[in-house]
């Protein structure tokens, strides 16, 4: 598999800028024969709070964008953006598109940004997500979801590739990339992580890190702190070896 990592310097509440660019990006990594691209959590905004004036049907221009490159460049495409629903009025998403535009899969953030006040803007999700991404079994989780293990636990014996999407601030960059090689450790995946790079309208810097890691924890590829379009090959099918080899997750208890 082929993957197209974005990692984005995110406008700060402008979709049209925002747009634009992911679609320079995407469009690039169609052209070198891509087989998924994956753009950062709420990559169209920015990690902003401002979710009344910005969120959008989940079927909105955002959906359309995603999905009408999704069938241009026949790529697989993942992102996040800020979505209508919910009893809190919008929630903070990622969508899954494949080859021919079809919505794959629908995924809210489960855990919000307290910290930051996201549950008071976005409602969270009920749980985890698994599809099929050119047949193998994928999931997505967005952020702050990194931080909850057994979050990933749950999609463990299924998943063989999971994507975390993220706006990360550098002040915890160390835990960003300590968290993704421990999920892809002890849940024998490839984990896929997109972050932004940047800053936002908060004045918060981001130092990207972009990164895929494989299910033994050895880093597969890995951006540096800029605007980088991070192409990655790997065989998602290895993870079936090494549990094969070494059958850990059969141990695991409820």
């Amino acid at each position: 598999m082929k993957a197209a990592l974005l990692q984005m310097d995110i406008a700060w509440e402008s979709k049209g800028e925002n747009l634009a660019k992911a679609g320079e990006l995407l469009r690039h990594a169609g052209k070198g024969g891509c087989d998924v691209a994956v753009l950062p959590e709420m990559f169209s905004t920015g990690f902003s709070m401002g979710a009344a004036a910005l969120a959008e049907a989940e079927d909105g221009n955002t959906a359309a964008f995603l999905s009408g490159i999704a069938e241009e460049c026949s790529m697989n495409v993942i992102a996040g953006f800020a979505a209508k629903g919910g009893t809190r009025g919008s929630r903070n998403v990622a969508h899954a598109y494949g080859r021919d535009g079809r919505l794959l899969a629908s995924y809210t953030k489960m855990h919000p940004f307290c910290i930051a006040g996201e549950h008071e803007h976005f409602e969270a999700g009920a749980g985890p997500v698994v599809f099929e991404l050119d047949g193998v079994p994928s999931s997505v989780f967005i952020c702050y979801d990194l931080r909850f293990p057994e979050a990933l636990r749950r999609v463990a014996r299924e998943a063989l590739l999971v994507f975390v999407i993220a706006n990360w601030p550098s002040s915890r960059a160390g835990h960003w990339n300590a968290l993704l090689r421990a999920r892809a450790i002890e849940n024998q995946c490839f984990v896929a992580g997109v972050n932004r790079t940047g800053s936002d309208g908060n004045q918060l810097e981001y130092s990207g890190g972009s990164a895929v890691y494989g299910p033994l924890g050895e880093d597969v590829c890995s951006a540096g702190q800029g605007e980088e379009l991070l192409l990655c090959e790997f065989d998602p099918s290895y993870a079936k070896t090494v549990r094969k080899q070494y059958p850990f997750l059969k141990d695991m208890r409820p």
